[in-house]
């Protein structure tokens, strides 16, 4: 009798056991195909406005074109003297060209296939990790420890062309990121999808500031401010921390700080941030590597056709405004669909515990465009507010850009979410679940949230969790 009550016991501990693991949420995960993501919008698939969408495809192909120092038979020259990468699409290629990182990473090969032939791999770029930049939150003081009292958050290029057979004389150490991470002095970022961006940057300010409002009146904690363009005081909104006011300038900086490349927007070759304000800037035999003169990047008055006209940075731009936003689609968890009600359930979860007061499913309706109808007066699905928002010590970097603190970061837009691998500004997981945890911490607008989250039951985070990856 009592060998068989135990026996019974054991067994109604076990069932419950796997009641509560088959109850347990679990993040989708990527979702396959790419939905139809990457493709331009109708109108510019339509030619309209005429010779449109031959503008797209030139820009789309010069998104995927590799960057030499000198010497290329392409003509694309201007790399360096130090970089993260050489092309833009190595860099936003999930799960299409203008998406985030790959889950393989091309920077982990740099140092073995002649890109980066004296350079070594820093520590945090594996080969199955996100792809990344590095920064350092402080200058470092002459005898290595870190100046708390000089900021600089400027970005650490991870590669030099030092080498290389198209280089020259130019040679170049790497910056010292053993000691940044034995001192804690370095924070990463990993790119961020521009999908949809000419429909962002196309909202006029009067719309988002009444969206404020709107956002503001809530008993959650949440007052979320703009960063501004120091020039004119408008609202910028690129960038992970909305420190960019369009996608030239997007485009324009990444050229110059990410490959090295100056252009019209940015026309002096980029030392790193010590070199530019503590000592005497880049040697000369590391300057004019193209010897073709400044900007690397211009115009190109004689070519044709018209597209071909236009300075790279031009054509990103053009490019990343005719991507049409990542479609919805629907999700597959432990290899069955998940149901349509299940999304649309989650979906109100999301809402009536708070996180569309940041994740606002549309800020507003975009102002008329004379670029093409597709961008026109239509509603921005991104879900994201272009605001940014104090998100507390455990994601905080301690950089500031613009007017964004260092735990200030925009309310990062959610289309295209079920097919993005690593999550958060540093591509800390790549799981849903840790990402909506990290939201929680110290000086967090999102702990009331975050805390309702918490609070709901295990089949009611599923449904939020299910409703993200479709998106």
């Amino acid at each position: 009798m009592i060998k068989t009550a135990r026996l019974a016991s054991i067994l109604i501990v076990a069932v419950l056991s796997l009641a509560g693991m088959a109850l347990a949420q679990t993040d989708p995960g990527v979702q396959s195909g790419n939905r139809g993501t990457g493709a331009a919008f109708p109108s510019v698939l339509s030619n309209s406005p005429s010779g449109i969408l031959s503008f797209f495809t030139d820009g789309q192909n010069r998104f995927q074109a590799v960057e030499s120092v000198s010497n290329s038979p392409t003509g694309n020259n201007g790399l360096g003297p130090r970089f993260n990468s050489n092309n833009c699409s190595s860099c936003h290629a999930q799960p299409a060209i203008g998406g985030t990182g790959l889950a393989v990473n091309p920077q982990f090969n740099f140092t073995s296939n002649g890109v980066a032939p004296r350079d070594a791999t820093p520590y945090f770029i594996t080969a199955n990790g996100p792809t990344r930049e590095a920064r350092f939150p402080f200058f470092f003081n002459s005898n290595g420890t870190v100046n708390y009292n000089a900021p600089n958050g400027g970005v650490e290029d991870l590669f030099t062309v030092s080498g290389r057979s198209d280089a020259g004389t130019c040679s170049l150490p790497q910056p010292s990121f053993s000691t940044a991470q034995a001192t804690n002095n370095i924070i990463f970022r990993i790119p961020t999808p521009v999908f949809g961006a000419g429909l962002i940057e196309n909202l006029d300010d009067s719309t988002l500031l009444n969206n404020q409002v709107s956002n503001n009146n809530n008993n959650l904690g949440i007052s979320g401010a703009f960063n501004r363009n120091g020039n004119d005081g408008t609202i910028t909104r690129f960038g992970w921390k909305a420190q960019n006011k369009s996608l030239h300038i997007f485009s324009g900086e990444a050229y110059n700080v990410e490959m090295g490349i100056s252009s019209v927007v940015f026309p002096q070759e980029r030392p790193l941030p010590g070199e530019d304000q503590f000592q005497l800037g880049l040697p000369s035999n590391c300057l004019n590597l193209g010897l073709a003169g400044y900007p690397e990047d211009e115009a190109n008055p004689a070519a044709t056709p018209n597209a071909a006209v236009l300075d790279d940075v031009s054509a990103f731009a053009n490019f990343m405004r005719a991507l049409a936003p990542p479609p919805p689609g629907g999700v597959v968890l432990n290899g069955q669909q998940v149901s349509s009600s299940a999304i649309s359930t989650g979906s109100a979860l999301f809402s009536s515990i708070g996180c569309s007061k940041c994740h606002n499913p549309t800020p507003g309706t975009t102002q008329a465009s004379n670029f093409t109808s597709s961008l026109s007066r239509v509603p921005v699905n991104a879900f994201s507010d272009i605001e940014i928002h104090h998100m507390g010590t455990g994601l905080a970097d301690n950089v500031a850009q613009g007017g964004a603190g260092g735990d200030q970061f925009r309310t990062a837009p959610l289309w295209g979410l079920g097919q993005r691998i690593f999550l958060l500004h540093d591509g800390r997981t790549t799981n849903l679940l840790t990402a909506i945890d990290a939201h929680e911490g110290n000086g967090s607008e999102a702990n009331v949230v975050e805390g309702n989250f918490d609070n709901l039951t295990p089949t009611q985070q599923q449904q939020i969790l299910d409703f993200l990856r479709s998106l």
